[in-house]
């Protein structure tokens, strides 16, 4: 499929750097937002970030203006017919976002690629608004998103090869490091990860077993996280680690799973202990 031009619905921080990352890769992008002053803000937020990097001597002043010059701000929804991927960046709202499909479902050309950058809701669900939910994927950048190489690509139940390997090959090409959620689940890889790392953080504090000054101190230097969950949970701010959280007791099992799994009881008696006995998940023999 041949990408030219990128759809970005919502400047706001995530929103800004998705877009900031496609025009730095070459690619002429659309931001689009419901106002004025949010689409000026976004734009604003990648001139400043560019500014930096000139400053620091990472870029030329040239090189900035191209890139600034390859994003066109708008609040018209019809803009979005001139895309050829597009990536949703709107509130964590599920009727919202399929309001929002539909919408683009009627105004894009038939073959474009309708993407999420949703951090734990049902792609599958979202694909039903639409009447080419092929072409529907999850594509969930991390904040900040210029600096952070990661991004999720998951797949809707909908979702067809073709749409997974194109966007798995657009993310390779925004300099990023892809890795595929083959099935549509709340959270998917990270936040499945991170959300119970956060929950018994709480907890551990909630129940005065050490301070959160601790608990991040004990993560830092004893798991070598780069940062605690108190101040991450600070960094993505807590409203939204609130509604993943919410998002997840309302559509997973409701018991706590903390048994150890069957995988890791069999590894454990048949010696296979990790790098002590030289295989364990990994073989380190070789």
């Amino acid at each position: 499929m041949d990408i030219k031009t990128i759809g970005v619905l919502g400047a706001g921080v995530m929103g800004n750097g998705i877009a900031q990352v496609a025009s730095m890769a070459g690619y002429n992008v659309i931001l689009r937002d419901i106002e004025d002053r949010f689409v000026e803000g976004g734009i604003k937020n990648i001139d400043k970030f560019l500014a930096k990097t000139v400053e620091k001597g990472k870029m030329s002043a040239d090189d900035k203006n191209a890139i600034m010059g390859r994003i066109k701000g708008t609040t018209d929804m019809g803009a979005m017919k001139d895309a050829d991927f597009i990536v949703e960046v709107v509130v964590e709202v599920m009727n919202i976002k399929k309001q929002v499909f539909k919408e683009l479902d009627e105004i894009t050309k038939p073959d474009v690629i309708l993407s999420s950058n949703t951090s734990s809701m049902s792609l599958t669900e979202m694909a039903t608004a639409t009447k080419k939910p092929d072409k529907v994927v999850g594509m969930h950048f991390f904040n900040p998103v210029p600096l952070m190489r990661l991004v999720e690509v998951i797949r809707a139940v909908q979702t067809s090869d073709a749409t997974v390997a194109t966007t798995i090959a657009l993310t390779e090409k925004f300099g990023k490091v892809p890795v595929e959620v083959k099935v549509d689940i709340p959270g998917f890889l990270v936040n499945r990860l991170m959300v119970p790392h956060f929950i018994e953080a709480i907890k551990l504090y909630e129940q005065g077993i050490a301070s959160k000054e601790d608990i991040d101190k004990a993560a830092k230097l004893g798991l070598n996280y780069p940062m605690g969950p108190f101040e991450l949970m600070d960094l993505t701010g807590l409203d939204i680690n609130l509604h993943v959280q919410q998002y997840f007791y309302d559509n997973l099992p409701k018991e706590l799973k903390w048994d150890p799994p069957l995988a890791l009881k069999n590894l454990v008696k048949s010696g296979n202990l990790g790098r002590k006995s030289g295989k364990g998940w990994y073989d380190f023999s070789k």
